[in-house]
């Protein structure tokens, strides 16, 4: 496929701009819900540390807080406390009933 046929002919460089940052938005769009995806199904399975899954986690959020979607501090907390595996549960259950945010 060539590029070139994809690009609607126009004399204006208005429109061609437009059109092209319209292609961007829906890339956005694409990659944000991909991110969101990850984020919230991640889970840990011991093939690497706790801080390297926290780190990756935050990462995520990061690049979805650059792209104008930022999640609260708590929210992101809870996500990452969820996604270990049941043999933290004894953190999870006092991370819960911890009434400080």
């Amino acid at each position: 496929m060539n590029i070139k046929s994809t690009i609607p002919k126009t004399d204006s460089a208005k429109e061609f701009m437009k059109f092209i940052m319209s292609q961007f938005e829906s890339t956005d769009k694409l990659v944000a819900r991909i991110l969101m995806g990850m984020l919230t199904t991640m889970k840990f399975d011991d093939s690497h540390t706790i801080y390297e899954h926290v780190i990756d986690m935050i990462n995520i959020a990061t690049k979805l807080e650059s792209m104008e979607l930022k999640e609260n501090e708590s929210f992101l907390m809870t996500f990452i406390v969820n996604s270990l595996s049941h043999q933290y549960s004894s953190f999870q259950i006092n991370y819960n009933t911890i009434k400080d945010k």
